[in-house]
C-alpha cells in the first residue's frame, strides 16, 4: 500500500531553541521524513534560532549530525544536502534585544507565507517571543505559534502564559502541542468509535466494565532532573497526556471532524471528572518514587541517586481511579498510571467490557472478559480479546484469543512519527489534535486539588524497586475493586 503524500505551500518556520535537544532529536528529523516524502514546495525555509554563537555555515553541520543519529533515512547524501539548502540559523537572546533585528531582516516583507514559530524552550519563556515577534513585526495573518508542554505548573500560571500569548496572537493562531495525539493509533481510537458501527453502541457503563491507561517507561530521568525536581508525574504526564487520552475515549460524538467540535467534545469530559481533593485523595492516589533496581541493561540507580538529592520527595509515579461523571460513564472506573523505571516501555489503552451474564459452559470453563486493547507504542495497533472454541475434536476447549491488527503488518507503510503529523498541521492551519486555552486550564483546575490535598498532608511518595510496576498500593487500587491491571498473555 502506497501513502498519498499531499504537497503543502511554501511555508516559513522558525524554531526557537533550536540548538536544544528536542530540536535536534525530533523537530528537524521531523520536518527531514516530510521534506523526503516529497511533502515540501519550493521556497520553503527552515531557521533554527538560540544564543548559541553559531552563523549558518556552523549550525549546518549540527544539524547534519542530527539527522545522522536520530533519522535513519538520512543515508543519501543529495537529499541531505536538498533539506540543508533550506535550513539557516540567527543567532538572538529571548530575553533583550540582540539578534531580533537580524531575524526581522530575513522576513523583509509581508509574505503570504504560512510562518511558524516554534517555541522549543522552557514555559517561562513563551510570553516574552510573543511579545518579540510582535514588537518586530515578524506576526502576519499567515503566522502560528506553537508551544510544547508544560503550559505551566499550575491554573494560575497556565492562564498567565495564555494571556501573554492571547496578547499578540489570535487563539486560532495557538497550536498548543502534545505529541500523543499525533500518534497514529490515537488517531485510530477516533476511527474505531466513530467510523465502525460496531463498538459505540456499546461504549457506555451498561457495557463497559472499566478502563486502564497505562503510560510506562522504562528509563530514569535522564539527564532531565533538574526539570523532574520541579515537576514530577503528575504534572509532566498526567496533567496533559494522560488527561487528553482519558477525553478521547470518554468524549461523545463531536458534530464533525472540526478542531472546535472535536475540543468541545473533550473540555465536556474535563468538566465532568469528579473532584479528587483532600477529602478522598487516599481512595483514589498512589504516588510513588523508584528506588535503586534492576532494568533490562543491569542495575540502576535510584531517584535520590539519579537526581543528586537524597531527601527527594518529587513523585515518578502516579495511579489514579477517575471517575466520569455523567450519563455514560457513570459507575465506570478510569485506572491511570503512568512511572519511570518500569518494566518496559508501553503506552496504551484497554477497554474491558462486563462479562456475560449468565455462562452455559460447564463450570469448569473460565470465560474471560472482552477486552479491547489500543497501543500507542511501541508496536502500534489494535487487539481484541475474545473467548473463542480451540480447534480439534471433542470438547469446548475455550482460549482467550486476540484479533491482532499491527499497523505496520496490516498497511506495509511507514506510518509518520507524531511530530511529522502534528507540524504539517501547524502549516496546512488544521487545529483538531492541538489543545485549546480553555482545555488546557480545565486539565490543571482538576490536576490542582490533587496537588494540594498531597502537599497539605505531607505525603511522601512510596518507593518502588525500579524495574517493577510501582508500589505495592497502584496493585491495591484495583484489586480492592475485584480488578486487576492489565498485562499482556501472548
Amino acid at each position: 500500500m502506497v501513502s498519498r503524500i499531499v504537497k503543502v505551500d511554501p511555508f516559513d518556520i522558525v524554531v526557537f531553541g533550536g540548538t536544544g535537544d528536542l530540536a535536534y532529536r525530533k523537530l528537524f528529523p521531523a520536518l527531514f521524513r516530510r521534506f523526503l516524502d516529497g511533502q515540501f514546495s519550493e521556497g520553503t525555509r527552515i531557521i533554527g534560532a538560540a544564543r548559541h554563537d553559531y552563523d549558518t555555515a556552523s549550525f549546518k553541520p549540527t544539524v547534519n549530525k542530527a539527522l545522522r543519529q536520530f533519522a535513519a533515512e538520512a543515508t543519501q547524501e543529495s537529499a541531505v544536502d536538498a533539506f540543508l539548502a533550506m535550513v539557516d540559523y540567527v543567532s538572538l537572546d529571548i530575553g533583550t534585544d540582540a539578534g531580533w533585528d537580524v531575524l526581522a531582516a530575513k522576513f523583509p516583507d509581508s509574505s503570504n507565507y504560512v510562518r511558524a514559530f516554534y517555541l522549543a524552550t522552557g514555559p517561562d519563556r513563551f510570553g516574552a517571543v510573543a511579545a518579540q515577534l510582535a514588537a518586530y513585526g515578524l506576526i502576519t495573518p499567515g503566522a502560528r505559534i506553537i508551544v510544547e508542554k508544560p503550559i505551566g505548573k499550575d491554573a494560575v500560571s497556565a492562564a498567565k502564559i495564555n494571556d501573554a500569548l492571547g496578547a499578540v496572537f489570535a487563539e486560532s493562531q495557538i497550536y498548543r502541542i502534545d505529541h500523543y495525539l499525533g500518534k497514529e493509533t490515537v488517531q485510530n481510537l477516533m476511527a474505531l468509535r466513530f467510523a465502525n458501527a460496531l463498538f459505540e453502541p456499546l461504549w457506555n457503563s451498561a457495557h463497559i466494565d472499566h478502563v486502564e491507561i497505562t503510560v510506562a517507561e522504562s528509563i530514569g530521568v535522564e539527564g532531565r532532573g533538574a526539570y523532574y525536581e520541579t515537576s514530577g508525574a503528575l504534572r509532566d504526564m498526567v496533567q496533559n497526556h494522560l488527561l487528553q487520552l482519558l477525553c478521547l475515549v470518554a468524549m461523545e460524538a463531536p458534530a464533525g471532524f472540526e478542531a472546535d467540535s472535536v475540543r468541545d467534545e473533550k473540555l465536556k469530559v474535563l468538566k465532568a471528572l469528579a473532584p479528587i481533593d483532600a477529602d478522598n485523595y487516599e481512595a483514589f492516589t498512589v504516588r510513588g518514587q523508584y528506588r535503586a533496581g534492576a532494568s533490562a541493561t543491569g542495575a540502576v540507580a535510584g531517584y535520590p541517586e539519579d537526581v543528586g538529592n537524597p531527601r527527594t520527595e518529587v513523585e515518578t509515579f502516579v495511579a489514579l481511579k477517575v471517575h466520569v461523571n455523567n450519563w455514560r460513564w457513570a459507575g465506570t472506573p478510569f485506572y491511570l498510571r503512568t512511572g519511570k523505571r518500569l518494566p518496559k516501555r508501553v503506552s496504551e489503552l484497554i477497554v474491558s467490557f462486563r462479562n456475560v451474564p449468565h455462562s452455559i459452559f460447564a463450570s469448569d470453563v473460565k470465560i474471560l472478559p472482552t477486552r479491547l486493547v489500543v497501543r500507542l507504542q511501541p508496536d502500534e495497533g489494535i487487539k481484541l480479546w475474545l473467548m473463542l472454541k480451540e480447534p480439534g475434536a471433542g470438547g469446548m476447549r475455550m482460549r482467550h484469543v486476540p484479533l491482532d491488527m499491527n499497523f505496520a503488518k496490516a498497511f506495509q507503510i511507514y506510518a509518520p512519527e507524531a511530530y511529522e503529523r502534528l507540524l504539517m498541521d501547524v502549516i496546512r492551519g488544521n487545529a483538531t489534535l492541538f489543545m485549546r486555552r480553555d482545555e488546557v486550564e480545565a486539565a490543571w483546575r482538576w490536576i490542582d486539588p490533587i496537588r494540594e490535598a498531597w502537599n497539605q498532608a505531607q505525603l511522601e511518595p512510596r518507593f518502588y524497586l525500579a524495574g517493577t510496576w510501582g508500589p505495592a498500593s497502584a496493585t491495591a487500587l484495583v484489586e480492592r475493586d475485584g480488578r486487576s491491571w492489565y498485562e499482556e498473555t501472548s
